[in-house]
């Protein structure tokens, strides 16, 4: 494939995947009715199921702002990742730095949603037909744990784990990667909570992890297990660190591992660096 077909073919990916080809879409109201007053709350609820038994559906239609969909600030409901354009170029030019010189090891992400980021991962390897490197898929999909406020005093007030629209089963994913073509041997699925599950991940390097978990739980158990594997010049990018819990977790790993490397800013949220040889 030449050079320009690549980029040709991983820029339409980057913009199926976000859905940005197209208007957002209406909402639906039972995502969000936990968040309502009880009576409200159990109006919306029968409201849906009533429509549902005619098939019909009530949504909240949000105004389309395309600058906030390619900053990753909404969350969509159409699309396979709710990072944004920036987020996924980022993604781009840290594989096709490893790839050019030829940093060894494996892509993982850490929190995955519907897959989009790492569908496009295996998009980008496909297009430079790499295949001797696999991406990690680790998730509960289940959605986002239970604060362990003990544990983690950092995380006390989080709700994301109510959060319907961040459950998303492990077969709808399997299934999203299979509609692009790119569901195959080279895609490692984790299922699980982090705690569990990256302990034991099967991979010795990495060229590339990029966390996605937002709490101080899920981000220290990502980092304490992955990052020494990561190769020097191979990149860590974190998606979360406007999130308080996520940049806490993120600066007290560095702080304790003595890490250096200057955190480069993707867009309002996403941050990276690029692991440098240690002396």
């Amino acid at each position: 494939m030449s050079q320009n077909a690549i980029e040709l073919y991983l820029e339409l990916m980057k913009k199926v995947l976000s859905f940005t080809l197209w208007g957002e879409t209406g909402m639906p109201l039972e995502l969000y009715s936990h968040r309502k007053p009880f009576l409200r709350r159990i109006f919306l609820n029968a409201l849906s199921l009533a429509l549902k038994s005619a098939n019909l559906q009530a949504v909240k239609i949000k105004k389309n702002d395309p600058k906030k969909r390619d900053e990753g600030i909404i969350w969509p409901w159409q699309a396979h990742t709710m990072i944004g354009l920036k987020r996924l170029d980022n993604i781009q030019f840290c594989i096709e730095n490893v790839l050019k010189n030829n940093i060894q090891g494996d892509l993982i992400e850490t929190g995955v949603w519907r897959g989009g980021a790492c569908i496009f991962m295996r998009a980008v390897l496909a297009a430079y037909q790499v295949a001797n490197r696999r991406v990690f898929v680790a998730d509960s999909f289940e959605g986002l744990p239970e604060p362990d406020e003990n544990l983690y005093p950092e995380d006390k007030g989080h709700t994301l784990h109510r959060e319907k629209i961040l459950g998303v089963l492990k077969e709808e994913v399997e299934d999203n990667f299979r509609k692009y073509g790119l569901l195959d041997d080279q895609v490692v699925f984790l299922k699980g909570w982090f705690k569990d599950t990256l302990p034991s991940v099967p991979s010795e390097k990495f060229a590339l992890i990029r966390l996605d978990g937002d709490m101080y739980e899920s981000t220290m158990d990502a980092m304490t297990n992955l990052y020494s594997k990561l190769q020097a010049g191979g990149y860590c990018i974190i998606d979360d660190y406007a999130l308080n819990s996520c940049k806490q977790a993120v600066d007290d790993f560095r702080l304790k591992n003595k890490i250096k490397e200057k955190i480069q800013t993707v867009d309002w949220s996403g941050v990276y660096w690029q692991k440098q040889k240690t002396a």
